[in-house]
């Protein structure tokens, strides 16, 4: 009996051996999705000559619809009563979705190729979802951007590891100390890596802020002053 046992086990082993194996292949997908972004641009008074691009990426309180939701916060809020002589760009994020990086890459390209601007000068800011679709889009092109400016954004892993892939560009980074929203050790955590290569960098706390850190940022003449001063090379 014990004969016949260890005869069984040796087949099954047998079998389990030969039906053990690998297959190699290969599966070609074509994807084709498509996205409709809304946006609006302000032009300057003066288009004669080149002109700098500001793009601001608003937060998700502004996602839908309604364009004039991006006029809320940001530079088209400071355009309410100031001039800038730059173009402005905020597109609009739609409903259920967050900003996608190549969506914004060919807007952009798109509105340079129907507006005069200055290639040299380019800024880049973004308020909390806004500021993590800004520091995505700078590390995917770094080329294109002469400043950028982060406020209150969650930062993704992979430009936590990539940090000196934006050594060029010239940063300064707001946020609120008691954000509750975005925590700020996020903001610190990704100053603290790209000084080690980028020697243009500023990091700004503000010690009484929560998540709305960027008001008085985007209502001061002074970020749009420093933003025009940096020109590509």
């Amino acid at each position: 009996m014990t004969k016949y046992i260890l005869l069984a086990i040796t087949l099954l082993t047998t079998l389990i051996s030969f039906a053990q194996g690998e297959v190699t292949g290969k599966i070609k997908i074509e994807s084709v999705s498509k996205h409709e972004l809304k946006y609006v641009l302000h032009i300057p008074a003066n288009t004669m000559d080149k002109k700098p691009l500001i793009i601001f990426l608003h937060g998700s309180g502004e996602k839908g619809t309604d364009i004039e939701k991006v006029k809320t916060h940001g530079p088209f809020k400071y355009l309410k009563k100031n001039e800038l002589d730059a173009y402005v760009l905020a597109p609009q994020c739609p409903d259920n979705e967050y900003w996608d990086t190549e969506v914004l890459y060919q807007l952009i390209l798109k509105i340079q190729k129907e507006n005069k601007i200055d290639a040299r000068r380019i800024y880049l800011t973004g308020l909390s979802m806004g500021g993590w679709g800004a520091w995505n889009l700078a590390f995917a092109h770094p080329e294109i951007f002469a400043a950028l400016v982060p406020i209150a954004g969650f930062v993704d892993r992979v430009p936590m590891i990539e940090n000196c892939k934006i050594e060029t560009i010239p940063i300064r980074i707001f946020h609120g100390l008691v954000d509750d929203v975005v925590d700020v050790n996020y903001s610190i955590a990704i100053y603290k890596k790209l000084r080690s290569c980028n020697k243009n960098i500023e990091l700004t706390i503000f010690d009484d802020a929560g998540h709305d850190s960027w008001t008085r940022v985007y209502d001061n003449k002074e970020i749009y002053d420093w933003m025009f001063q940096q020109i590509k090379k």
